[in-house]
């Protein structure tokens, strides 16, 4: 993923794998990484002032100015930000007919640019401007070089790639009279005539609009997109019991997960809910100080709700409410772990709030866990999901694989007026597969906060003393 002029993230190229951890400390932007791949999830699926009103938004409220999303977006006079992401996306999707489509390849970059126009006459607030939109292929035989991270080339790499294009691009800009004129080309290559229209006055992306299989690669595009969710687990969603007519998909807030346990439970299990339940049990019976014998979902025909029970060693049984924080999250994401249906991008941030310190390795394995393994086929067993986490954690931090890590910092950038500004800066450690590239590595010396205590920790409690 490419971003520049996005709140503080200044020419950031950011290569991530199946599974990425960005640790650095509070202010330096790692926030920002996951507003980025939020803001262009939300551009698949609405109109741009709706998206840029809800990035970083809670339950949807709208807030902010869109000049709130541009770096020094205040004060610059040609507000730009330009965005790319290469991807890999679905072979095969379903439009919002019901249709099935298959790309015409699967392996894509997307580069968007969106401006800035101010308020005139009696509006109160400016609008954002599309300015640029392209949809490519991406050539399989360059794959190699392309896809960096460890992974198999014959189980995971030739399962996802798939199919060939020459030609036009998906989706081209050109400029007409001044005004840039986004094309969409047909999927057959040169065959049939791109449908242009003027991108001035345009209220949204063109992949937003494409909603039919007659563009099935920019569908696949689209519903990639679509995908990429941040995860905000929020206790009281939660805690929340499922009427029978809810939704049996969990919400990136945690809302509806009984019903989605009840579903996975029952069409997963090969006709035994017992055993979905019971992995889940056995997954929460690691974290220290829960006792845990069963977990189930019950429905209650009256009141016509479902709700998670966990049923304690000793026997008591214990509605979701009457679980905490920590608990409660760590069971979503046993949930989420279960879900073949549950594909996509996933940003989580600190998954280590409201864990005890002794549980910390078992949510570390939990989440790394919900990452596809790339030395395998993707499948119901394996799903398609990666998965970024951020933190400032030492002890997450000393309980991840090296190649995973990324280390945030506040450095000096080109900013977009040619000025050089602070900005976001991500460094691998030396020795790992993003190694090499323009960032400078970082080596054990410069994560020593990290890796040892503070001075003046206590690192043992004088009981005598007490």
């Amino acid at each position: 993923m490419e971003v520049d002029g996005f709140k503080n993230l200044l020419g950031l190229d950011i290569e991530l794998g199946a599974f990425t951890c960005i640790a650095g400390p509070n202010g330096t932007g790692k926030s920002n990484v996951f507003d980025a791949i939020n803001f262009l999830s939300l551009l698949s699926d609405m109109p741009m002032m709706d998206a840029a009103q809800q990035v970083r938004g809670v339950h949807g409220e709208r807030v902010g100015d869109p000049r709130d999303l541009f770096w020094n977006g205040y004060e610059a006079n040609d507000r730009r930000m330009r965005f790319a992401a290469e991807m890999i996306v679905p072979l095969t999707v379903e439009d919002d007919f019901g249709r099935v489509a298959r790309p015409t390849i699967s392996f894509l970059r997307y580069e968007l640019e969106i401006g800035y126009q101010a308020a005139v006459g009696l509006e109160r607030i400016g609008r954002l401007r599309l300015l640029k939109e392209a949809l490519r292929h991406i050539n399989i035989g360059d794959a190699p070089s392309r896809i960096r991270f460890p992974h198999s080339a014959a189980r995971f790499r030739s399962n996802v790639l798939r199919g060939r294009r020459s030609g036009v691009a998906f989706i081209s800009t050109s400029e007409e009279h001044g005004e840039p004129v986004i094309s969409i080309h047909q999927d057959g290559g040169s065959r049939g005539k791109p449908r242009p229209s003027a991108a001035s006055r345009a209220p949204g992306t063109v992949v937003s609009t494409v909603t039919g299989s007659d563009d099935p690669t920019i569908l696949a595009a689209r519903r990639e997109m679509q995908s990429w969710r941040r995860l905000a687990l929020e206790p009281s969603a939660l805690r929340t019991s499922d009427r029978f007519v809810d939704p049996r998909f969990m919400e990136s807030d945690g809302r509806h997960l009984p019903g989605a346990l009840y579903r996975i439970a029952t069409s997963e299990s090969g006709g035994d809910p017992r055993r979905i339940y019971s992995r889940v049990a056995n997954r929460l019976a690691e974290l220290t100080g829960v006792s845990v014998r069963g977990v189930e979902v019950v429905a209650d025909d009256v009141r016509e709700l479902l709700t998670v029970y966990l049923e304690e060693r000793s026997g008591l049984r214990l509605p979701a409410r009457s679980l905490s924080e920590g608990t409660l999250r760590f069971l979503a994401l046993c949930v989420l772990l279960e879900d073949p249906g549950a594909v996509g991008l996933f940003c989580m941030e600190e998954p280590e709030n409201g864990i005890h310190p002794a549980n910390l390795p078992s949510m570390v394995r939990l989440v790394e866990e919900l990452a596809v393994d790339t030395s395998d086929a993707p499948g119901g067993d394996n799903p398609f999901r990666q998965v970024v986490i951020n933190t400032h954690s030492p002890f997450v931090v000393q309980l991840i694989n090296p190649d995973h890590l990324l280390f945030a910092s506040v450095g000096s950038r080109p900013a977009p007026d040619g000025t050089i500004a602070r900005g976001l800066v991500l460094h691998p450690l030396v020795d790992t597969w993003r190694a090499g590239g323009e960032v400078a590595t970082y080596t054990k010396a410069d994560i020593l906060p990290y890796l040892v205590a503070p001075p003046g920790a206590q690192l043992k409690l004088d009981l005598d003393a007490a």
